[in-house]
């Protein structure tokens, strides 16, 4: 798996980033390294089958001429019309998992009376970081000009990505033609300034250079036009995931920003996306908060 730890070869190796030598700064881009990433993973597949299952589900929605351009949507509960919306954005590195891992949250938002879209998209390396981009992009777009037809309030319309799906829908969120369009957002566990990927192996498949790194960096661009949020992390990660959530939250509450900062209590990187919809969950109670307003 992308995410498991490889450490470099070598005994002693000279800092590469902010002190880190390079087994150091892979480790910290290693959230395995906290956490048991296959049990988690299965729990989330096994959860995402039971959806499918269990739930109305129209298939692979069409937001591009591509293969991986699809969504997977959830019609709310409810039979009146003007449902809100919940569309979720998968992790991965850029590089793994799928959108039918990525239903684990819909029955706890259709019960609540809230539709809810998995999104899909191309995987590096078969697809480079900016297309990866504008992939979500318009599909979250595709989402919002669509909503009537599917059933829902375009007015009441909620973003949420975990890991690299954090940094991807806060690069849609910035995008002008979305800008104004989302009520709020969800991100988790997310990797907003992308300065030190090109030193670890998360490199390896996507084959960032410099001036793509910074032009793929939420972190770099004006955030004031982003709408009301919460962003979290789990209380078992790696600290340059909490530095990154750290100077994100206050670059977003310098800008003007609505921000509710959660440290989840007893939460990995992993199993932190299973609370999106439960209320009963430090983060699930965030959003419903989020969203009532």
């Amino acid at each position: 798996m992308v995410y498991t730890l490889r450490l470099s070869e070598g005994l002693v190796m000279a800092a590469v980033y902010r002190g880190f030598d390079r087994t150091e700064l892979e480790r910290e881009y290693s959230p395995s390294s906290l956490a048991d990433i296959g049990a988690e993973l299965a729990r989330a597949t096994a959860l995402s089958e039971a959806a499918y299952g269990s739930l109305t589900v129209e298939r692979d929605l069409a937001y591009g001429p591509a293969d991986p351009e699809r969504i997977d949507f959830f019609p709310a509960g409810s039979t009146a019309p003007g449902a809100p919306l919940h569309i979720y954005v998968h992790g991965g590195y850029w590089q793994e998992l799928d959108k039918t891992d990525s239903a684990f949250a819909a029955p706890d938002f259709v019960r609540a009376g809230t539709a809810f879209a998995a999104v899909g998209y191309g995987l590096a390396p078969a697809w480079r970081l900016d297309a990866i981009v504008d992939q979500v992009r318009r599909a979250v777009l595709w989402l919002l000009d669509h909503a009537e037809r599917l059933g829902v309030d375009p007015a009441r319309i909620w973003l949420s990505g975990s890991s690299a799906g954090a940094h991807l829908a806060a690069m849609a969120l910035l995008d002008p033609r979305i800008a104004g369009r989302v009520a709020g957002a969800v991100l988790l566990s997310g990797v907003y300034d992308l300065e030190p990927i090109p030193l670890t192996y998360v490199n390896d498949a996507l084959g960032l250079d410099a001036a793509e790194a910074l032009r793929t960096s939420p972190l770099r661009m004006p955030l004031d036009a982003l709408p009301p949020l919460v962003v979290a992390l789990g209380e078992h990660e790696t600290g340059e995931f909490g530095r990154q959530q750290r100077e994100f939250v206050a670059a977003a509450r310098a800008a003007g920003v609505p921000v509710r900062d959660l440290v989840a209590k007893a939460r990995n990187h992993f199993d932190l996306p299973l609370d999106l919809g439960r209320p009963d969950t430090e983060l699930g109670a965030a959003v419903r908060e989020l969203t009532a307003g």
